[in-house]
């Protein structure tokens, strides 16, 4: 029996998820902190905190997926990342490529759909094969889609996309004039992806970290206490409740 059959064994529900909630979120973006801490909390190598995060992920996946959620994003490895140890990234991107391996195999029936967001040629080349493979595998998949940001980092997708409408006016494709909100999020990592709804962050840290500045604009936070590894799908469904409490007004009048 594969880790993801175990995980969907042990979440194994008898009453429709869904059911439990007035409103889900569509989107749900999360930074996933602390696996570091929760090992050395115990004596362990940071290694051992990175594994149980992927199987923290891996709940979560499955939980998402049965409440209804359309679209997760997940902050996996920043730009920021490299500055880690060469052996701590080194591991990450064995786990990384590991994790992608197993997933649509694992996820067989879930309908999962995988997409890698980020600067993916800085990526080894192993976990780019890997990447190509599984957005390919899952890409006919209508369920949950979930995002994957690696190598990613809010400031650089800006630049990245200030860039790409420089070579539209420069090429003549685009006039200054007609550059608006929406060609700009067209020209973004997310192009297609709806904004997030609900960004949870745990280790009760409260910062954004580089991740998703311009999709965040108007999103409902949320901050978990608990170290990733800890996180499960009864945190999820703590946020989701006090998401439905939020009134969210985008600029407007209280309703």
């Amino acid at each position: 029996m594969g880790i993801w059959d175990s995980v969907a064994r042990l979440l194994g529900r008898k009453k429709d998820v869904k059911q439990e909630f007035a409103s889900i979120p569509k989107h749900i973006a999360i930074i996933p902190d602390g696996n570091g801490r929760w090992a050395k909390k115990r004596g362990l190598p940071r290694n051992v905190g990175h594994r149980e995060g992927s199987m923290a992920l891996k709940k979560v996946v499955i939980y998402c997926s049965e409440a209804g959620v359309k679209y997760l994003t997940v902050y996996a490895f920043s730009t920021e990342n490299w500055k880690r140890p060469k052996s701590e990234v080194d591991a990450l991107m064995s786990l990384l490529v590991e994790f992608l391996r197993n997933a649509e195999k694992e996820l067989d029936g879930s309908n999962v759909k995988i997409k890698v967001i980020g600067d993916v040629k800085g990526l080894p080349e192993e976990l780019q094969k890997e990447i190509i493979r599984v957005e390919k595998l899952t890409g006919i998949n209508n369920g949950l889609n979930l995002n994957i940001c690696l190598n990613y980092g809010g400031r650089l997708e800006l630049l990245h996309a200030v860039k790409e409408i420089a070579v539209k006016v420069k090429s003549g494709n685009l006039k200054i004039d007609e550059i608006d909100e929406k060609q700009f999020e067209s020209c973004l990592y997310t192009a297609g992806i709806p904004e997030p709804d609900l960004l949870i962050r745990t280790s009760g840290e409260q910062r954004i970290s580089n991740f998703l500045l311009w999709q965040c604009a108007y999103t409902e936070f949320w901050f978990i206490n608990e170290l990733w590894p800890d996180v499960n799908g009864s945190h999820i469904a703590e946020a989701i409740r006090a998401y439905e409490k939020r009134n969210r007004r985008f600029g407007g009048l209280e309703q």
